[in-house]
């Protein structure tokens, strides 16, 4: 609560402005000329703003066109620092006995307003006037040296400028941004910008703002040819690096109405680009400045020229904001020779005194506004806080000093051509026309940037600079990173991030962005008829991940990796078969081996009672072959389990086939010798055939060898290998025999089911023939249990995978193996060993003769 009491009241702090506040400011403040001149023997002209006037109500003056009554004039001592760079590089030239000897230069300065015919004027003033400024018509009694006009700030002023000066091949220099109209040497011949290119410029943000991971970012260029051909720029740059812009606002000559609309959706994003030069752009920084935007990352060309806002408030619009500045050397002798600057030192200059009076309580006389020498002690510029005026050397200062440095050089070039042909008498000084240095300064443009006065790459370099504003009127721009299209892609951009300071509002670094990030595992997936920053997120498919934000496409994990729940990683799968040492491997062994086991002691029993009757009644040596048979298929289970090779594919199927078979052709075969047996009663020609030639007998391998020849043919044209199956089990690798050709298994399947009908059939009309130890009933429920068995498995089988489906063969095949032990043996067993008084030929004689009577009564 006290927080929010405290900003409400600092809100109300009335605003300290040196352009509108008229408490204890001498009329003379606002009284000023448009122009200077700095003495020497050959002049250079200077046009750039200090100084504005505006008007609230346009009332006309009475006899001045073009003029209001209510006119104010406002300063910007930002810029002054371009006429302190003017005035140190020529004294520097002056006092260098080997540039220019015997020659001074001098300047004339003249401030441009933003119309026509303002700039125009000041040139003809200039080209027409004396030394002070004062016009004769067609007459110029103080002969002047003429030389070359240094413009600036906006392209306008240069392009004005250079429409009127080229018609006479006047050279002119421009120092403020480079523009590539300027450059036309159809329209231009004798024009020179002195600035580097900015064709790196829109590459060297748009690697800024990728690296702070912005894609969503606002534009805000001025309404000309500059503005669009930037635009431009930064379009093919975004659309490569995947930024998106948010907005595009064009800025307006003339803030009315337009004011409230452009300032529309300016909360879309917190970062925006702003792009321009000094003039084009005073509007607009000022606004921002007024309008307290502190929760915006400004992203600009130069730094905010604003000064009729400085009020100390707390906060500050631009604090945290990001400029691009050409790299330049910084010249520590300027701020020294800054210090030493002061009204007295230069009475010409019509801007110092001004300074002195706002800043440290210097009086005008009331006669002549002459500043009198009541100044605070110690006066000097670099008690001035920075956003009134900056010490540091600026790159539009840093231009203008080569410029001057360049005019120099020229002329030199030119005093030394006119001493080889004809020496100087003495007191004679340097003849030449302005045109002459065309050819000079032609060399100064087209070469590196190995000297003071050479032109700059065609690639610039750029300093990022971070504005500290905070408390505001701390004003430092400080170095965090820099921008070097030449250097490798990689190694272009440079920043120091721990060295950023942030807007308020802001504990990190900021996010901009349409959408939120697609954290990893999800993609993103665009929304139809928005930009491509504009997206939803929506979960990987199935064994696909995404390991990184803002995914465009989630990645399919390789077959032998599985994606983890969060689908931002691809691990490893692990192999996977019915192993021993697994709990459903280990009981299939245990109950394969005890099976096996517990036919082989049925086998010991039959052999330790081979002489009773009721082995001798069932064809013991059937008996034997099919409890042997039954051990084999017990124990051939035991090859599906355990991890499979080329080896164990094979003798699953083989052994499986082939062991069955002669289990089943042997049950055939007591069948068809049990009927024999009993049809021998009453023995026809067929009958007694197959009792003579023991035709059963050769069912077993009659059989077998047929079931052997399927597996044969299976075997060569198609057989089973080890395959993989990466899909049935999340996480894991299935290993297991494939069978090669469904149709060969199927029909050894299908052979073992034909035989077991077979079986089922003949022992099914066997039953009820008289025998004491009849077992066709028992082989024919065998042979049921046995059909109804394989029938199930099959659709089973199809519906199951991996491990559970060998499971369930291995199942069906214990299960069928056990059915026919247990039916065919079980009861025999329990006789045997339980009620040995039934497995003697007394008791069958006595069961025989009982059934006889009672068949003879009926």
């Amino acid at each position: 609560m006290f927080s929010l009491i405290f900003i409400t009241w600092v809100l109300n702090i009335p605003k300290f402005s040196p352009s509108i506040i008229t408490t204890n400011i001498s009329t003379c403040y606002y009284i000023t000329r448009e122009h200077f001149h700095h003495e020497g023997d050959v002049v250079i002209g200077a046009f750039f703003p200090i100084h504005t006037y505006y008007t609230t109500k346009k009332v006309p003056h009475s006899f001045l066109p073009y003029y209001y009554i209510d006119n104010y004039v406002q300063y910007n001592f930002k810029n002054y620092q371009y006429i302190l760079s003017l005035v140190f590089a020529i004294e520097e030239i002056n006092e260098n006995p080997h540039l220019l000897p015997n020659i001074s230069l001098g300047f004339d300065f003249y401030n441009v307003r933003f119309t026509e015919k303002d700039i125009l004027m000041n040139i003809c003033i200039w080209l027409t006037a004396h030394g002070q400024g004062y016009i004769i018509p067609n007459y110029n009694c103080e002969k002047k040296h003429f030389t070359a006009a240094l413009t600036g700030t906006s392209w306008a002023t240069s392009a004005q400028t250079g429409m009127l000066l080229q018609l006479f091949k006047f050279p002119q220099l421009s120092f403020g941004p480079y523009d590539s109209l300027l450059s036309d040497r159809s329209q231009y011949s004798s024009l020179y910008q002195m600035a580097p290119k900015d064709t790196s410029l829109s590459l060297g943000i748009v690697s800024l703002i990728v690296h702070f991971r912005w894609s969503w970012v606002g534009l805000i260029l001025p309404d000309d040819h500059r503005g669009n051909k930037i635009l431009s720029d930064f379009r093919d740059e975004m659309e490569r690096k995947r930024v998106c812009i948010a907005f595009v606002k064009m800025i307006p000559v003339i803030w009315t109405s337009y004011f409230n609309k452009f300032w529309e959706n300016m909360d879309d994003t917190n970062v925006i680009i702003i792009y321009g030069d000094i003039d084009s752009l005073e509007g607009l920084m000022r606004n921002i400045g007024q309008s307290l935007l502190t929760w915006k990352i400004w992203v600009m060309n130069i730094e905010p020229h604003v000064t009729d806002y400085a009020d100390y408030f707390l906060l500050d619009s631009f604090h945290g904001s990001l400029i691009f500045s050409h790299y330049y050397r910084k010249s520590f002798e300027f701020t020294s020779f800054i210090q030493t600057v002061n009204p007295y030192k230069y009475p010409e200059d019509i801007y110092l005194p001004k300074l002195w009076h706002l800043f440290f309580k210097c009086s005008f006389s009331d006669i002549d506004c002459h500043l009198l020498y009541n100044c605070q002690a110690n006066a000097s510029l670099d008690l001035l806080p920075s956003h009134i005026f900056d010490m540091a050397i600026s790159e539009e200062s840093n231009i203008i000093y080569k410029a001057i440095y360049a005019v120099a050089h020229s002329l030199h070039e030119i005093s030394l051509q006119q001493v080889q042909k004809q020496p100087y008498e003495y007191g004679e000084s340097i003849i030449f026309f302005p045109w002459q240095l065309n050819r000079f300064l032609k060399d100064v443009e087209v070469r590196d940037n190995t000297s003071l006065y050479k032109r700059q790459k065609l690639n610039a370099d750029y300093d990022i600079l971070n504005i500290w504003n905070l408390p505001k009127g701390l004003g430092l721009k400080v170095k965090i990173g820099s921008f070097s299209s030449n250097a490798p892609e990689s190694q272009q951009l440079s920043l120091s991030e721990q060295m950023v300071q942030w807007p308020e509002g802001f504990s990190g670094i900021p996010q901009s962005m349409c959408s939120v990030s697609c954290r990893p595992g999800f993609r993103k997936v665009p929304l139809e008829g928005k930009a491509v920053c504009c997206y939803n997120c929506t979960p990987c498919s199935d064994n696909e991940i995404s390991n990184d934000t803002d995914m465009d496409q989630c990645v399919k994990c390789p077959e032998t990796h599985y994606a983890n729940t969060d689908k931002n990683h691809c691990f490893p799968k692990t192999v996977s078969f019915l192993d021993y040492e697994d709990p459903l491997g280990l009981a299939l062994t245990s109950i394969a081996l005890c099976l096996s086991a517990l036919t082989a002691f049925v086998i010991g029993v039959f052999v330790k009672h081979r002489d009773t009757p009721i082995v001798k009644a069932n064809n013991r040596a059937l008996s034997y072959i099919l409890l042997v048979t039954l051990t084999f298929c017990f124990l051939c289970s035991l090859n599906f389990i355990g991890q499979p090779n080329t080896a164990t594919c094979i003798l699953q199927q083989t052994t499986f086939g082939v062991a069955f078979t002669m289990a089943l052709a042997t049950v055939l075969a007591k069948v068809v010798t049990v009927i024999t047996a009993f049809k021998a009663t009453f023995p026809g020609r067929m009958i007694r055939w197959l009792m003579i030639s023991r035709a059963p007998n050769y069912i077993i391998p009659i059989c077998t060898l047929i079931q052997i020849a399927l597996c044969g043919i299976w075997m060569a044209t198609s057989p089973p290998f080890i395959d993989q199956d990466a899909h049935t089990e999340h996480g894991h690798i299935i290993i297991f025999c494939n069978k090669g050709s469904a149709f060969a298994f199927h029909c050894v399947l299908g052979y073992l089911c034909v035989l077991a009908l077979g079986s089922y059939a003949m022992a099914f009309l066997s039953r009820n023939l008289p025998d004491t130890f009849n077992e066709s009933k028992f082989l024919s429920f065998s042979m049921l249990v046995f059909f109804c068995v394989w029938v199930t498995f099959l659709p089973v089988y199809h519906s199951t995978k991996g491990k559970i489906m060998v499971a369930m063969e291995v199942f069906s095949i214990l299960a069928s193996s056990a059915a026919l032990l247990g039916f065919i043996f079980a009861t025999k067993c329990y006789i045997i060993l339980l009620r040995p008084e039934k497995n003697s030929f007394k008791y069958i004689r006595d069961k025989t003769h009982s059934r006889r009577n009672k068949s003879a009564k009926t």
